[in-house]
């Protein structure tokens, strides 16, 4: 066998070793969560990375047609000698005008959410009826194939395409990925930490895609950027594979049947539900609107701003998004049932920044309203996506493809209306005015959070089981009545010469089983007897017996006897 070096072990008992390793269900989760985050980085740098690319390889394969507007004759002073006050006509140069090139690339950005937003509540569907890995794998797969058809595509129909076949592949991959961090992480401080790490991988995949497609295009072409991404989807895919073979084989071992999940369009018709989806679309709102729109209105009115800087505008706004993720994670395990008030926070600081953002005058002065921006998202994003999956584990069953597909298509209805409606409002309204109607949407739709204020007034199920191992002994003696004789059930039965032998069976078969839980991840809780000096104890054990045939003390016991003697 071939040893490897430093560790000292061969392949065998390497690979024995990571068999090991993914068996234990802590390490899958961890691992999960990797493969997760990684496809939503992916998903969310290929969506932005093609934002200096496309356009400029556009014009470059001649995809518009075109026409010269011949250049003004203006007044200019500019090239006097000094000293000398002679002004002097100067022609502009001729302006090249691309026809069409504006909507068509309006279009281009949109199909993505477009489709996604198509395509999502079946992905919903069939991820609540065949799992979560599966879907996730197809997801994984379609957006290598668009990503290998981006860096391959020569023309304007293949790359749009590419863009709309990434929506599909979304539409699997982000959903089922959520899905399966909900599946996995069901203690709800271990999953709103679960999805805080995955929103900060989503953020820094918006925020880095950019400059990362830019230089890359810049320096070593087109298809250099789409490879590299390319290549992480394929490894993505293999190691999702890869861990999860051991889950299938215990679930398989188990012979666990799936639950059947709950229709999507009961959960959209879910008043909680419904208000966490309207909230998530307005949060969303102000990122979707601003990104097409801000650059133009930083060119026309700031006279002192560089190209590097319009184009990394966002790129400073990645470290309070973070910010937003921790302090959200954090006040949610210290305040859990004040989730609402988080997302309500953040919900109305998106609407002030929104309100103070057009009079910024400078580049460093933007940051400031941008930043308030992005914290508001990543406060409403991080607590409101647990939420929903504490919502179907409360109210409906532990499936979770119909609930996030819902918050997937929130994401996909802002940002497929956004580079469309966001044009129209800054041709008539102004960048001004854009900015006052989502101010104003984000700050009314406040009120409509504190309706969730009582979602986790209510705890799932499973916490409240309450198995018991053994009779009590100490605070309860239990009769039985055997042809007219009373036979104390705290005897031991097998030397009870009287009490018939199927008597206490029945009893026993009677009382019902308790369900096992077929999630795999699941904690489970421990089996312990409530104390018998405790009254709430007591009740509880009194509550169980309920089905048994007997009386619960000696006075019930003489009450029943002199009855019958009477008779």
């Amino acid at each position: 066998m071939t040893v490897i070096p430093v560790i000292n072990l061969d392949i065998s008992q390497v690979w024995r070793r990571i068999n090991d390793k993914l068996e234990h269900p802590e390490s899958q989760r961890r691992m999960v969560l990797v493969i997760v985050c990684v496809a939503l980085l992916l998903d969310n740098m290929l969506y932005m990375v093609i934002v200096p690319i496309i356009p400029d390889y556009l014009r470059y394969i001649g995809a518009w047609k075109t026409h010269k507007e011949e250049g003004e004759i203006v007044w200019d002073n500019s090239t006097a000698v000094p000293g000398s006050n002679a002004s002097y006509w100067k022609k502009l140069p001729d302006k090249i005008i691309y026809e069409g090139e504006d909507s068509a690339i309006g279009i281009f950005f949109a199909s993505k959410a477009i489709f996604q937003l198509f395509v999502n509540p079946f992905s919903g569907t069939i991820i609540d009826k065949i799992g979560y890995d599966t879907p996730m794998m197809i997801g994984l797969t379609i957006m290598f194939i668009s990503t290998a058809m981006f860096a391959c595509g020569q023309s304007y129909s293949v790359l749009f395409f590419a863009r709309s076949l990434q929506g599909i592949g979304s539409a699997f991959a982000d959903t089922g990925g959520l899905a399966m961090i909900a599946d996995r992480f069901t203690e709800v401080e271990a999953r709103s930490k679960a999805i805080g790490i995955a929103q900060a991988f989503i953020s820094f995949g918006s925020l880095v895609a950019p400059p990362f497609g830019g230089l890359l295009y810049d320096f070593a072409g087109k298809e250099v950027p789409f490879i590299v991404l390319s290549i992480v989807s394929l490894l993505d895919s293999f190691a999702l594979l890869f861990i999860m073979r051991p889950v299938k084989e215990t679930m398989k071992e188990l012979d666990v049947e799936r639950p059947k999940g709950t229709p999507i369009y009961r959960l959209f018709i879910d008043k909680y539900i419904f208000i966490c989806a309207g909230t998530l679309v307005m949060a969303n709102v102000s990122l979707a609107f601003l990104e097409p729109t801000i650059t133009l209105w930083m060119k026309n009115t700031m006279d002192n701003v560089d190209e590097w800087q319009m184009g990394l505008i966002w790129l400073p706004a990645f470290i309070p998004h973070v910010f937003g993720v921790y302090t959200t994670v954090k006040l949610s395990k210290k305040y859990p049932k004040y989730q609402w008030l988080i997302a309500a926070v953040g919900l109305a600081l998106e609407g002030i920044s929104c309100f103070f953002l057009p009079f910024a005058t400078s580049y460093w002065v933007l940051m400031l309203p941008l930043s308030g921006i992005c914290f508001g998202i990543a406060q409403v994003d991080t607590s409101l996506l647990p939420m929903l999956g504490h919502l179907v584990d409360t109210r409906y069953v532990s499936v979770y493809g119909s609930i996030y597909a819902i918050a997937d298509i929130s994401y996909s209805l802002a940002y497929a209306a956004g580079p469309v409606i966001a044009e129209g409002i800054v041709d008539t309204m102004g960048f001004l005015g854009l900015n006052m109607i989502i101010a104003i949407t984000n700050l009314a739709y406040v009120p409509a959070i504190m309706m969730l204020r009582h979602v986790y007034d209510y705890d799932t199920f499973e916490n409240e089981q309450i198995v018991l191992d053994e009779m009590p002994t100490a605070q309860y003696k239990t009769f039985a009545i055997d042809n007219g004789n009373a036979v104390s059930l705290n005897t031991n039965l097998a030397e009870s010469s009287n009490l018939q032998p199927d008597l206490f069976q029945q009893q026993q078969q009677s009382d019902p089983a308790p369900v096992r839980d077929t999630n795999p991840f699941r904690q489970p809780q421990p089996m312990t007897n409530p104390p018998a000096n405790n009254l709430q104890g007591q009740q509880q054990v009194q509550r169980k017996q309920k089905g048994s045939r007997g009386y619960r003390s000696s006075t019930d016991m003489e009450k029943m006897i002199n009855s019958s003697d009477e008779d």
